[in-house]
Parts: structure tokens; sequence; C-alpha cells
């Protein structure tokens, strides 16, 4: 954890920026995925926006709704992204058991991206993809379950948008595979929900993991009733997933050992008094509190840094 601490430091001390270092070393920022537990992510990276600390990252990882979050992150508008989290308006539309009744996925990335996204509180695309702060977010693929960076599909801003559907997509909730590069891919969280393994491979040599999941919320297992019916979708419509969702709770468990015991990473997670947020949350007061103690616990681990530039409204 100093490591990472120390290296931050001095990287803001010398104002040094990504593609021009001189260090031998590469940081990278990784935010857990956890649908409606996005909230959590989404106040962390508001902070370190306010923090002025994103210069100091090489590259962006993120899983699902952590992928969406580092996207606001990078084009600078965090604090818009924070605000849909807790609108009524938007949440009603985005989680909505209901929606199948109407012909839509109880989980509509099509709304969030197209027109959340894109007119509502509208991403700054084209920054996303200038940014020398390199964005990555991960999917799964529906037809071998491998975990995949998303990067080298995204070459402008159309397939930018279905790279941020594909991280997204989970099984039966928000409907079929999303095809991108001549592949298909469903939500990260099948495979690696904590994106770190990635930006490990690909050369970090430090990493930042922002988690959705306070420090006393143990992996568990799946429902049983889960085991049934999760299979079978899988089995019909992403058959290469079927093993990755069985090795999930063993896959978690690994997780929490690899990132207790490796002084290169550091984990910021939710405050202990933090509240349980399900992954189709909708209430606005519990959303709009997970945002703020998200960004509480940034500020906490790293407000020695730097002094936040604004307050959250």
């Amino acid at each position: 954890m100093q490591e990472v601490l120390k290296l931050i430091a001095e990287r803001m001390r010398d104002s040094s920026l990504p593609g021009k270092r001189t260090d031998g070393q590469r940081l990278a920022l990784a935010i857990e995925g956890g649908s409606s537990r996005g909230t959590y992510s989404s106040g962390m990276v508001l902070a370190l926006e306010e923090l002025g600390v994103l210069p100091a990252f090489d590259a962006v990882y993120g899983s699902s709704a952590g992928a969406l979050n580092g996207a606001w992150l990078l084009c600078g508008r965090s604090a818009t992204g924070m605000r849909s989290w807790w609108n009524p308006a938007v949440m009603r539309r985005v989680m909505n058991p209901l929606g199948p009744l109407r012909g839509r996925p109880v989980v509509d990335t099509d709304y969030l991206v197209y027109e959340v996204y894109s007119r509502l509180e509208p991403m700054d695309f084209p920054a996303i993809l200038a940014s020398p702060v390199t964005y990555h977010p991960l999917g799964t693929d529906a037809d071998t379950g491998e975990s995949t960076d998303l990067n080298p599909f995204i070459v402008d801003a159309d397939t930018l948008k279905l790279a941020m559907k594909a991280t997204a997509c989970i099984p039966i909730l928000a409907g079929r595979p999303i095809e991108l590069g001549g592949r298909r891919f469903v939500d990260a969280g099948m495979s690696e929900p904590l994106p770190f393994h990635t930006a490990v491979k690909q050369g970090a040599t430090h990493v930042v993991v922002l988690r959705t999941r306070r420090a006393d919320e143990l992996p568990v297992r799946p429902p049983r009733v889960q085991d049934v019916v999760v299979p079978r979708y899988l089995r019909r419509f992403a058959p290469g997933t079927v093993e990755a969702w069985r090795e999930q709770y063993a896959r978690d468990l690994a997780d929490e050992e690899a990132l207790a015991h490796d002084d290169a990473i550091l984990s910021i997670r939710p405050p202990l008094e933090s509240p349980d947020v399900g992954a189709i949350e909708r209430d606005p007061l519990v959303l709009r509190r997970a945002v703020l103690l998200g960004r509480y616990a940034v500020l906490a681990a790293l407000g020695e840094l730097g002094t936040p530039r604004s307050e959250a409204s």
C-alpha cells in the first residue's frame, strides 16, 4: 500500500505525464463492477478527479459499472456521472424489474448509453478516446469465457459505446451478448469482476483497486435457484461462460487473498458503516449515500496527496 501512495505522490510532485514517464513504473486504476453497487465507485472516481491525481495513472481498467465510472473519470465529468446514479427518473428506467413486461430488459443498457450518456447527461466520448491515460473496459467472451480487454476494439465513439454496453451486459438481466469486433461479449463480472489481473498481465507494477464491497462483505455462493436458472440460460446464449459462472465463488475468495497480501496493490473500500446496496437497487437515498461514502473513502485514503478542488453537491 505504501509503495502505491509513494509512487502517486512522486508523480504528482514531479508533474509527470502518462506516456512521458521516466520512473520505469506503470500505475493502473482498476474499478470493480457490481451493477448498482457502482454508486460507491462513482463517488470514488469523483474524489480522484477532485484531487487531481488522474495524470499519475497510466491506464484505467474497469468491469461492468466500474468501467462506466472509469469513463466518466477519463472525460473529466465524474460529477455528471455521479448525479445520474440517484436520479429517480433515470434509475427507474435503467434498473426496472418490471421491464420485461414492457418488452425491455431488467437492466436497460441501451437507454443508459444511447439516451442518458449521449443526450440527458452527456459523456465526452472524444475526450475518452483522446485520453493519454488509456481506457480498458473488460468483457467476458461469450464463447470462450475468457476475460477480454475491449480496448483494441475501440476505434471511435460508436465502438466505445458498444464496449460500454458489452462490459455491463449482465446475462438474463441485460439481454443477449453484445457483438464487437466479430466476437460476442457479456458482463465482465462473469470472469473478472476485480480487473486487476488484466492490468498486471499488461505490465502494471502498481494498482489502485476501487472496491464496491465493504471489508466485512465476504464472497458468498450464489443462491441455489441461480445455479439452476443461470447455467441453463448461459448454455443457450453464452456457452463459454458456464464454467466461469460455476467458478465465481472460488475465484472471488482467491482475489480477496491476493489483494490482501500484495504491497503493490492498494484497495480502497466503502466504510464499514456503508449500507448494503443490491444489484438493482433504485432507492435514491441509499444510492446518494453510497456515492458520498465512496467519495469519502478515497479522500480518507488519498487526501494527504492533495486538496479537493470542489465539494459534492
